[in-house]
């Protein structure tokens, strides 16, 4: 009888831990002015550079996988500070820096000066979104926390959706790229203060007093996790920063770019209302096997399908696969994990997928000089469906074997 009631008292705490706690609210809100911020540049970069400066294709690659890169290398010694230091406070310094390098934007007046602003803003976008995505880990109710983080991706989503269709229609209306870079600079200032306003306890940051090794910057138990998400974000990398030249030079849409991120990104945050039961239930490889599949119908469609409606369909189904699959990669992550190495998790998935990320901007450049934006894409199907391949054949066991808790 003690044991039912003890039971009983457990499930019925279970069901009352909130979710939904200002701390995480105000970490969402921040998060989505990061992304907001992020998106409402990217796909116009490239337009930007070959208008202001006559940039070539792959010079274009190089100076925005700049940017990537940067964060990339920022981001195991982010994890590294959230998970040895006092986290709302290198949040607090991360954000500043993020912040004020948009006004760089502003006043870079020369090719060589934008590349180098933009690389060095990389490294603050690398910290920020590590040090902020941690911190809503720790707010989290350890009964919620599978369901929280793929909530969590939620703000990034709506960024999405609003961000790139808001910043094509500014520069369509005012053709002036001075007022993106000044939104974008606010956008930031307003997520500094969102983060500012975030309120948490020195007892639950947890300080890792363990001696300096690799596994600090880098959570080597998930490394073969990580080399199949940078396959993903290779994939990710050309789609987003070469949408807006390969559908005016391709298909001839000039004006399409905002509705196929919006549709992508309605895909994301559907994804992620669907996929939160079975997270919440611990089905971690069926909800990254369900998204990978979706996500490569996606670009099989995209690119071999030169029709309005098949372009703006792949839009959906990549939103959709990927907001199946990155929350239940970013789990597993977090499973490989100790308590104590939530932010180097963090910074480890956030890594893979930059370097996949920023290779696919370089190569995705450098494709198109050489041999055209039709053989760049049919790269990026290609490199996607061996991402499938790997996780079927061997990342899926390989999880259940790394993880620390009930894996599926």
């Amino acid at each position: 009888m003690n044991c039912w009631i003890i039971e009983y008292d457990l499930l019925f705490l279970h069901k009352m831990e909130k979710l939904w706690n200002i701390n995480y609210i105000r970490l969402m809100t921040a998060n989505f002015m990061i992304y907001f911020a992020f998106y409402l540049l990217t796909p116009l970069l490239p337009l930007y550079l070959s208008e202001q400066f006559g940039a070539t294709k792959d010079t274009i690659g190089m100076v925005l996988s700049g940017y990537t890169i940067a964060a990339l290398l920022s981001r195991p010694f982010s994890g590294y500070i959230v998970d040895s230091f006092n986290r709302k406070k290198a949040l607090m310094i991360f954000f500043f820096f993020f912040f004020i390098l948009f006004g760089g934007y502003i006043v870079s007046g020369t090719l060589l000066m934008f590349a180098v602003i933009r690389t060095l803003h990389g490294v603050p976008f690398g910290s920020v979104t590590v040090a902020n995505s941690t911190l809503a880990i720790d707010v989290l109710p350890s009964s919620r926390r599978n369901e929280g983080i793929g909530y969590y991706g939620l703000s990034n989503n709506l960024s999405m959706a609003i961000a790139p269709s808001a910043g094509i229609y500014i520069y369509q209306a005012t053709n002036n790229f001075q007022i993106l870079f000044w939104i974008a600079l606010i956008m930031a200032l307003l997520g500094l203060f969102a983060a500012s306003s975030v309120q948490v306890k020195q007892k639950e940051i947890t300080k890792n007093r363990n001696k300096l090794s690799l596994d600090r910057f880098f959570l080597t138990r998930a490394w073969l996790l990580a080399i199949n998400i940078a396959f993903f974000g290779f994939c990710f990398g050309v789609l987003s920063n070469y949408l807006a030249i390969y559908g005016k030079e391709q298909l001839g849409i000039t004006s399409g770019t905002g509705t196929y991120f919006l549709l992508l990104s309605m895909g994301l945050v559907l994804s992620r209302l669907h996929g939160a039961k079975s997270l919440r239930a611990g089905k971690l490889t069926h909800n990254a096997a369900y998204g990978m599949i979706i996500s490569l119908a996606g670009y099989l469609l995209f690119v071999s399908c030169h029709y309005m409606i098949a372009y703006y369909a792949s839009a959906f189904l990549i939103g959709l696969g990927n907001g199946h699959m990155y929350p239940a990669f970013l789990n597993m992550f977090v499973n490989v994990a100790h308590h104590n190495e939530r932010g180097t998790a963090n910074s480890s998935i956030l890594t893979s997928w930059d370097l996949g990320f920023g290779i696919g901007i370089l190569l995705g450049g450098v494709l198109a000089e050489f041999f055209g934006y039709q053989v760049a894409f049919w790269t990026v199907f290609v490199i996607n469906a061996i991402g499938v391949i790997l996780f079927f054949t061997a990342t899926r066991t390989f999880f259940r074997h790394k993880s620390l808790t009930d894996a599926r």
